[in-house]
């Protein structure tokens, strides 16, 4: 029997429950202090004193021990929003944007998306299997333990697939979870810059139902933004997805309103993401619909636009708010949790609680998944991570660093950090 022992703990800091967590309710987070928790066979066994879960869970001999160094244990974080299978870089226009360029203006000459596509086209399976797994290597050490990851870099049928192709192969050999999500609609290819109407054609009639009998893709997404899909055009897409079986979540309302929340409360998404420019319709719609707003603040910091989504006006409005990297190489480059967490913090306004339950269990949820992962509650899966801190807090309190010190993954340790003073 396989069992981890987590002792030497300062706090258990966790969200609770199944279902994402609004309004107040998403800064009830449970801590707990004099704690230690058994992870066995994959999976949280017991919570509580050592003599709680002995009297609960039965003896624990033999039972794996890990000591947290006076840390505190979380959920691992989830990230529901990157785009991991990608070739090229784009470093360049990172320092056209720095001499005053615009993201718009960048991608109106040929960059931005469409550059990363002319270099993702090239490249084979394998080579972005490989730089799918080089980024979750980093996302590891970072504390994800599951995490969304989109296609939409190759804009035909046989490159959308071979990205989708890299996320299977990539989830099958790490231990960090991946859930594939197919975006064809990401940006109108060039080779059919005049007939938008053909390309769109092409995503919902083989694009869409190859990704779907493939088994390669839970959702469907689209990037509802002025100047690339309409919220009709989206409308449309997202439609065809679940036909195929494939559950609708959107890019919506990043720029202007483009009536992207009001799309994503019509069909009941799993999540609206970015919000940047939400309308108090958009707002009012999506709470009604009880749609979650993924936000990356990441994504503004990093295009450097000092404007961010409204979370507290969110919040306020009972909508359930999750937080992800939007990890890509063009508008938010990062595959760290954490520093997105401190930007929630710092930009966003919302509490340690509130950003702690964003990054795990309303994240979890939006992916499907909260009923196994997302808190630390007997029952659910065994994904957790040491922080090298005293509490909570120390979560923002102490920015700039990676707080991880270890993290479990279904039970069993997948990394542990050198302790802090020591030398190699």
């Amino acid at each position: 029997m396989s069992q981890l022992l987590i002792t030497n703990l300062s706090e258990v800091a966790t969200p609770v429950g199944n279902e994402p967590l609004t309004g107040a309710d998403q800064a009830g987070v449970r801590r707990l202090s004099g704690v230690e928790v058994l992870c066995r066979e994959g999976e949280i066994a017991g919570v509580g004193s050592r003599q709680e879960i002995e009297r609960d869970a039965g003896p624990l001999d033999g039972a794996q021990r890990l000591d947290a160094r006076g840390g505190t244990l979380i959920p691992g974080f989830v990230d529901p929003h990157t785009h991991l299978p990608w070739a090229g870089s784009r470093e360049e226009e990172f320092a056209q944007r720095l001499a005053g360029k615009t993201y718009m203006e960048i991608a109106a000459e040929g960059g931005g998306i469409l550059s990363t596509v002319r270099a993702t086209r090239q490249a084979s399976e394998a080579d972005l299997t490989q730089g799918v797994l080089d980024r979750l290597d980093l996302m590891l050490i970072h504390g994800t333990t599951t995490a969304e990851a989109k296609s939409g870099y190759g804009l035909t049928l046989d490159d959308e697939l071979k990205q989708l192709g890299a996320i299977r192969r990539a989830s099958e050999e790490h231990p960090v979870d991946l859930v594939p999500t197919l975006l064809a609609a990401h940006e109108t290819p060039p080779e059919y810059r005049k007939e938008r109407e053909r390309y769109l054609d092409i995503v919902c009639q083989e694009i869409i139902p190859a990704a779907s009998e493939a088994g390669l893709a839970r959702f469907c997404d689209v990037f509802c933004e002025e100047g690339v899909f309409s919220a009709e055009e989206s409308h449309r897409v997202l439609v065809a997805g679940a036909q195929n079986g494939l559950a609708p979540r959107l890019h919506a309302d990043e720029f202007v309103d483009s009536g992207g929340a009001e799309l994503a409360a019509e069909l009941k998404a799993f999540s609206a993401d970015h919000l940047t420019a939400i309308s108090p319709a958009g707002v009012e719609a999506m709470a009604a619909a009880g749609v979650t707003a993924v936000l990356l603040p990441g994504t503004s910091f990093f295009l450097m636009k000092h404007k961010y989504a409204p979370a507290r006006r969110l919040l306020e409005a009972g909508i359930p708010i999750a937080l992800a990297t939007d990890c890509n190489p063009g508008s938010s480059f990062t595959e760290s949790v954490p520093m997105v967490f401190v930007l929630a913090v710092y930009e966003l306004g919302l509490s340690i609680e509130e950003a702690l339950t964003a990054a795990t269990l309303n994240a979890a949820c939006c992916l499907g998944l909260g009923e196994s992962i997302g808190s630390i509650e007997v029952g659910k899966k065994a994904d957790l991570v040491v922080l090298d801190a005293p509490n909570l807090l120390h979560l923002a309190y102490h920015y700039g660093i990676n707080p991880v010190s270890a993290v479990i993954k279904n039970g069993k340790l997948v990394h542990q950090a050198p302790e802090r003073g020591s030398r190699a």
